[in-house]
This record gives structure tokens, sequence and C-alpha cells, in this order.
């Protein structure tokens, strides 16, 4: 995966060494470098860029002004050499950030947390778009279609998936990594232990769901957003 980078810094140096540390990292294509927010406003608002290595510090426009009316699908990591700004970098969702001067080391890992996000992403928008998934289970790889599970239970390092036929399935698998991969708000993280896809609920009782015999609690933690969820698809 190639991830389409720019750079915004007023410091001629710093924006240097940023550019050759993106042009030494394979994973990275940078498309521009910018001396101000203002210069770079037309191109990557018409044109975004997935990663943008943002100075905060900069005249006419900060980088935390500037972060503001970026396009939602670009990430940021921001750099500067003032470590108060880190609390409100964090406010505008920047992916990282960077305390100049900046090793490679340092900015390698925020690259690779790029990286990470945006290959997430992707198997993201796959499995949204096919809506199936190929899970490992007895040294097999079995398909699973999404309309076909009702809820997934987490077993120490296991899950096993409950379809609607009354097949069960077992994969090694991580439940945090799969709660991430399935789409929202078609499947929901109810409790520590279940994931459940939401229009297959048939019954809620008592701060839980009932599926024949088989009772799934509601933990606090996630009892808002089934709340959420509930209220939306309830007649008043």
């Amino acid at each position: 995966m190639l991830i389409t980078t720019a750079i915004i810094d007023d410091e001629p140096l710093a924006a240097q060494l940023l550019e050759s540390y993106v042009k030494k990292t394979p994973f990275l294509q940078l498309t521009g470098t910018y001396n101000s927010a203002i210069e770079a406003m037309r191109t990557l608002r018409t044109q975004p860029v997935q990663l943008l290595f943002l100075d905060i510090q900069m005249p006419e426009l900060s980088g935390i002004e500037f972060a503001t009316i970026l396009p939602s699908t670009t990430r940021i990591v921001f750099t500067t050499a003032f470590p108060q700004y880190a609390i409100d970098g964090y406010k505008v969702n920047a992916l990282d950030y960077l305390l100049k001067p900046i090793a490679y080391e340092d900015f390698l890992k925020s690259a690779d947390r790029a990286l990470d996000f945006f290959t997430l992403i992707d198997k993201q928008e796959h499995l949204s778009k096919d809506r199936f998934l190929f899970i490992k289970s007895e040294y097999k790889l079995v398909r699973i279609d999404f309309d076909d599970i009702t809820y997934i239970e987490g077993l120490k390092d296991y899950v096993r998936f409950y379809l609607k036929d009354g097949q069960k399935l077992m994969s090694l698998m991580n439940m945090k990594k799969l709660e991430d991969y399935l789409p929202m708000p078609e499947f929901m993280r109810v409790h520590r232990s279940f994931i459940v896809r939401m229009p297959t609920i048939p019954l809620v009782e008592r701060n839980r769901l009932v599926y024949g015999d088989q009772y799934i609690p509601i933990s606090d933690s996630y009892k808002d957003d089934v709340q959420r969820y509930l209220d939306s698809h309830t007649l008043s």
C-alpha cells in the first residue's frame, strides 16, 4: 500500500528533513511540500492527501486551524517544537504528534501507525462492500456471509460464530480486531464477550438480549450505544 503524503512547515530546514524521511520510507508517496497552510489550502482541500505532516505554529493560519478545514479523509501527524500543543492536536483527531527535532526512528513509528490505520480502513471497506469474510476453522478457510451471522462470542483466544441456521464455527482470532473489521452499527459490541448483529435481535429483556434459551448480557460499558440503536428502531 502507498500512502499519499504532504508536508507543511514554514521552517525550510525542518521541511527538508521531513522530505528526506518521507522519500526513504517505501510506503509513503510525497505529493507536495508547502511553506504555509495558506499556500497549501487550495491544493489540499480539492486534491486531499491521505497523510499530512503539519507544523502547528505558523503565521496567518496555524496548523490547528488548518486541520479543522481539511477533508475528513486526511489524517494528520502534527510536528512542533512546543509540547504544550499536544492536547490541542488530539482534539482535532490527529493520528500522532512529533516533537522537534524529529529523529527518523520517531518519524517511522508515526508512519507505521498511519500504515496500520489505512490498512485497516482498506479492509473495512472491502468487507463492507462484499459483506462476507473468511475465517480459519479446523485447518480450513470457511466463508461466512454477514447476513448469516446472529452473534459472536469471545472465548479467550478464540471466537465462536453463531449462524442463523444453528451452525457454530470456532476460529483462533482476536475479539477486538474482529470488532474493528465488522461494519458498525450493524455489528455492535454489547459485552466484553459478545458482538451482536443488531438486526437479528429478537427480544430485549432486563438489560439482556434473548435468543431462544441463550441470554446475552448488555454490560454498562456498551449500554448507551445499544440503547441508542434500540431507540432508533423503536416506535413510541
